[in-house]
């Protein structure tokens, strides 16, 4: 059976087995090598499978079809289509009435300036684009990762109606967390992700950028030198180690999410390696952290803790992210809002001083009528939102 991912078609996915040049994609302002090899052979090849689509409307398609939103290719999911359709209909009605239409006036009226900012950079988000978006709309590049995967689609042709069912269940389930409680549940997501044919972070993704709106052009393989530079690459043992998704919104220009899976623990990302200095490359982007296990509490994460105490302009962040006390330390300006009284008992990493500070007027203190995190209720939900003082 075939798989492959989608290639497209001004930017072909080639072999790594020759020689490199260079392309700049000059509505990108993002330098990307292209591998070529000797022959001029291209790796993946079209032939009007669903999995290989070559035309950005057929890309689309598979996008939008994952999203159960109306597409001429729903008919090629034979019975699976009009449940899946009421179903995923229904849970972004629960996601935009309940978080999404509070999240985005929220984020207009209280972290504006941060949202001029070309790029976007959300360590930890696994395939969150829906937050990202939610919360930056105006980005021009998203740059999120995760330990899940990023896998080929299946040739949905050749699938049989209990798998193309199946599949789509996986998808669904794996939506369902984010959309109602606004956070992946990692162990529930890696095994809904990886128990059907859907595999990965690439439907999760596709779905994501057509509910918000998105037509998407074209996604490739990418994996970063040792410069921080994006190489379009192959895909190795099942797997890529990173994505680069090409999408417009309404009628803007060319937008680019990337997707690396990207270990964030010192062992593999260190300050001024390849992970950090692209994203730094992307214009030092304001950050955003979510439901991140409170994994930057612990001295295994200090790298990743580090870049964005020194590096960021703007961090928005539930209590899971960098500790409060390190925002005071570093000398970044910190408003709070909503009602903080602790962490989830399943975790140890309690802020007395974060909650002192909601109390004792040290800063400033809104109230806010959404769950944000793994805080999803709102009367004790926190979020953190930290800037570089000016000159």
């Amino acid at each position: 059976m075939r798989s492959a991912f989608l290639n497209c078609a001004s930017l072909s996915l080639l072999s790594l087995g020759g020689l490199l040049s260079s392309c700049q994609l000059p509505e990108e302002g993002v330098t990307v090598r292209r591998a070529e090899s000797a022959s001029g052979q291209t790796l993946y090849t079209g032939g009007g499978a669903l999995n290989v689509p070559q035309r950005a409307a057929d890309i689309n398609g598979v996008a939008r079809l994952l999203a159960g939103m109306e597409t001429d290719r729903g008919a090629e999911l034979g019975g699976s289509w009009p449940f899946h359709q009421r179903q995923m209909d229904a849970l972004w009605r629960r996601h935009d009435l309940g978080r999404g239409q509070k999240l985005r006036a929220w984020a207009a009226q209280e972290i504006g300036d941060l949202q001029r900012y070309r790029a976007l950079f959300y360590p930890f988000s696994g395939p969150d684009f829906l937050f990202a978006h939610e919360l930056f709309p105006s980005a021009e590049t998203y740059i999120l990762c995760g330990l899940e995967p990023a896998e080929p689609l299946p040739d949905l042709a050749s699938l049989s109606a209990g798998d193309l069912a199946m599949g789509l269940n996986g998808l669904r389930q794996s939506l369902s967390s984010i959309m109602d409680a606004g956070y992946f549940v990692t162990q529930d997501m890696r095994s809904d992700l990886q128990s059907t044919r859907f595999r990965g972070t690439l439907p999760v993704l596709l779905a994501f950028l057509a509910r918000t709106g998105a037509t998407v052009e074209s996604v490739d393989i990418v994996q970063l030198d040792g410069s921080g530079t994006p190489v379009l690459a192959a895909v190795t043992g099942g797997a890529a180690p990173g994505l680069m998704i090409r999408f417009r919104q309404g009628m803007g220009g060319l937008k680019r999410l990337f997707y690396f899976r990207q270990d964030l623990s010192n062992g593999t990302t260190r300050l001024g390696g390849a992970f950090l200095t692209f994203v730094a490359k992307q214009g030092t982007p304001p950050a955003l952290v979510k439901s991140a296990s409170y994994l930057m509490h612990g001295s295994d994460f200090s790298n990743i803790r580090s870049y964005l105490l020194r590096s960021t302009p703007g961090l928005v962040q539930d209590p899971s992210g960098v500790p409060y006390q390190d925002l005071v330390q570093a000398g970044l300006t910190v408003d709070l809002y909503g009602n903080y009284q602790g962490t989830l008992g399943i975790f140890g990493q309690q802020q007395p001083d974060l909650m002192a500070a909601y109390r004792n007027g040290q800063h400033r203190v809104h109230p806010v009528d959404f769950g944000f995190g793994y805080l999803f209720n709102r009367s004790t939900t926190s979020i953190l939102v930290a800037r570089r003082r000016g000159p």
